[in-house]
């Protein structure tokens, strides 16, 4: 049987990454502040972002915690463009209180959306959370060559995007961003 492109472009691509992980929470920071790893800030979705990452073969080379303000995210987007970090995620401040507002900083910087991602985890959504699914904004897109996948902030959310999707299709993502 003759294999897919998708399927062709996976096997040709590179198999281990650099992730930035970013964890957007104000009451964390207040109480950890600056910390330089997951387990520092006691950070549960962070400790199994970076868990899934390093048991598929891939480093984390850079961490931040901070607060849900527009200048924080985009500060630590920004930093995480600048590390020799592949694909950058978030976790945190994708709801729909007032307070949530990592979509609203990090999308205007986006200069292509990648909209299968928002759907497809919606999707795989439905059967932990049912119709609350209607209320997650996860997204992703892509700056300047990097991947930047915005997450929910609940370990079951992050566990469910990187095992799923973001893992499997990591070397055909980082693949086509940098063509």
């Amino acid at each position: 049987m003759k294999e897919s492109t998708p399927e062709i472009h996976k096997k040709e691509a590179k198999k281990s990454f650099s992730f930035a992980l970013i964890t957007i929470s104000t009451s964390r920071y207040e109480k950890y502040g600056n910390s330089a790893s997951p387990e520092e800030a006691e950070d549960l979705s962070g400790k199994a972002m970076e868990d899934l990452l390093e048991a598929a073969g891939h480093k984390v080379s850079f961490y931040r915690l901070v607060s849900d303000e527009k200048t924080s995210i985009i500060d630590a987007v920004l930093a995480a463009l600048d590390s020799s970090a592949d694909i950058i995620i978030t976790s945190g401040g994708t709801g729909l209180a007032p307070k949530d507002i990592t979509i609203e900083s990090v999308t205007p910087l986006f200069e292509k959306e990648i909209p299968g991602f928002g759907e497809l985890f919606r999707y795989k959504s439905i059967e932990d959370i049912g119709t609350s699914v209607i209320l997650t904004r996860a997204v992703a897109g892509v700056i300047k060559g990097k991947a930047v996948f915005c997450l929910p902030g609940s370990p079951n959310a992050v566990k469910l995007a990187l095992s799923e999707i973001i893992i499997p299709e990591a070397g055909h993502i980082v693949r086509h961003v940098r063509e």
